[in-house]
């Protein structure tokens, strides 16, 4: 079986660091991302890579990264030596990626990558901003930046959705059936499941 990426795209609060922390916490290999911009130092379970990684400029253009974007005058990459390790090392790996680095790693991993839209409502993408302290002029950007760059149609080109409105263990398990982390249930299985 080919080692497999999964990229997890959609718009800012769509959920994809949160789940990228979930699926580490089961085990799951993450690709961290680095930023010129500041990173949110948050409590890491611990051995759990970090979302984000923060870089100096000048150390940015001396890494050979595989995928290069920028975002609010910031510059983000992911490390060649990460996706090769990923997919010589690891059955699964996890990575959020923007429009603009799925297009780039497409053009290098062909049939190893796989993306997850989580597609989100405009009330829950502005109701989880506000939970994190984002103000208007955060939001305000943040919407824009998604309408501009086209986060919201990911969806269409996307090899996998799912919408993330509801309870958050029901993405959870849609994620792990994606990645291959269920197993199909015996009929016996089934007839205990349906009491019958």
């Amino acid at each position: 079986m080919e080692n497999k990426v999964y990229a997890l795209v959609g718009p800012h609060a769509s959920g994809k660091g949160r789940f990228a922390r979930e699926l580490q916490n089961i085990g799951l290999h993450y690709i961290p991302f680095y930023t010129t911009g500041f990173v949110k130092q948050e409590s890491e379970t611990p051995g759990q890579t970090p979302i984000a990684l923060p870089i100096e400029k000048i150390e940015f253009f001396k890494t050979d990264f595989i995928v290069k974007d920028t975002y609010k005058g910031n510059y983000i990459g992911i490390k060649k030596s990460d996706i090769l390790e990923a997919v010589s090392s690891h059955r699964a790996s996890i990575v959020i990626l923007t429009p603009a680095e799925i297009k780039q790693l497409t053009t290098v991993l062909r049939s190893t990558l796989e993306t997850v839209y989580l597609m989100s409502d405009y009330v829950a993408i502005v109701e989880r901003m506000l939970m994190m302290g984002c103000n208007n002029d955060e939001i305000k950007y943040h919407l824009e930046y998604a309408e501009n760059n086209h986060e919201f149609d990911l969806w269409k080109t996307a090899r996998h959705v799912i919408k993330n409105t509801g309870d958050p263990a029901d993405v959870m398990r849609q994620l792990m059936a994606i990645i291959g982390l269920t197993v199909p249930a015996s009929p016996q299985q089934v007839k205990e499941l349906l009491g019958k």
